[in-house]
């Protein structure tokens, strides 16, 4: 009768010490979990990283954390998530100017516009296209895809898109050398912005406002509207993406090598203080 006695006890302190290992073991794993999730971003704020990266030049984190978002937008059957990771990943693709890519990911939009009944994934679709082909120098095939971009979005009223695609729409208006339609474009963007209560310090639109100028040979124009354009860039810490910037690139080297020493630097001092507002009213 003792020794079964003690061997009951022995059997239940045995399960209690048991009991409570793995009660530990499950606390330590709840309070990982917890540590992870506190320190995990979500797919929203991992997209919106993957668009700093890519800015920055870091493609390889960038395509990393879209395709994670991709994964988990399938696994979850999230349109939203599925269709915006693929969005990322095409602007991925202007990098190293990757049509072969671009392709295969719009086909994936197409069919997730098909799927879902969803037109806006057909606008980003178009909007990316235009962009790696502007980027790429094929403006007959850009100007097809923004007009694409332009109209779904106004249907949709995407005027965040509508807005930035009258942007986008004059550099190709501007590579073609009709002046007076790229005008109405840049006039009309700044116009939009206004409308829908975009702040009015925009220093994207006045790269399209510099090359405008120096396609024109108004180099000292050009000068002063890309200085200023830097310095509103640096003053709000952006990084203009890689079809943005390359007609911007062009100016700056343009002007250096024409414009001569003395007027060169008069034009980077006397720019220090200019805003998007004089220089709208001063060149359009």
């Amino acid at each position: 009768m003792k020794k079964l006695i003690l061997i009951t006890v022995i059997v239940s302190t045995t399960l209690q010490s048991c009991d409570d290992s793995s009660k530990k073991k499950e606390d330590t794993i709840q309070q990982n979990h917890n540590e992870i999730n506190e320190n995990r971003l979500s797919p929203k704020q991992m997209l919106d990283q993957a668009y700093l990266l890519f800015k920055k030049g870091d493609d390889k984190a960038s395509i990393e954390l879209a395709n994670q978002v991709l994964n988990i937008g399938r696994e979850a059957n999230n349109d939203t998530l599925i269709g915006k990771a693929l969005t990322s990943l095409c602007r991925n693709a202007q990098r190293s100017m990757d049509t072969l890519k671009l392709k295969e990911l719009s086909k994936q939009l197409s069919n997730l516009a098909s799927y879902s009944g969803d037109k806006q994934w057909l606008m980003y679709r178009a909007h990316m296209n235009a962009e790696m082909w502007r980027l790429v120098g094929s403006m007959d095939k850009a100007e097809q895809f923004y007009k694409e971009s332009l109209a779904i979005s106004f249907e949709l009223g995407k005027m965040g898109m509508y807005t930035i695609d009258h942007f986008n729409m004059s550099f190709v208006c501007i590579s073609k050398k009709d002046f007076k339609k790229a005008k109405e474009l840049i006039k009309k963007y700044y116009a939009l912005r206004e409308t829908n209560g975009y702040p009015p310090n925009d220093a994207y639109g006045l790269i399209a406002l510099a090359y405008f100028l120096e396609q024109q040979d108004n180099l000292q124009g050009a000068h002063e509207v890309s200085t200023v354009t830097r310095r509103l860039f640096k003053d709000q810490n952006i990084f203009p993406e890689p079809p943005d910037e390359k007609p911007l690139l062009k100016v700056e080297k343009r002007v250096k090598e024409k414009l001569d020493t003395i007027s060169y630097n008069e034009i980077i001092n006397s720019s220090d203080s200019l805003t998007v507002n004089y220089l709208i009213h001063k060149y359009l």
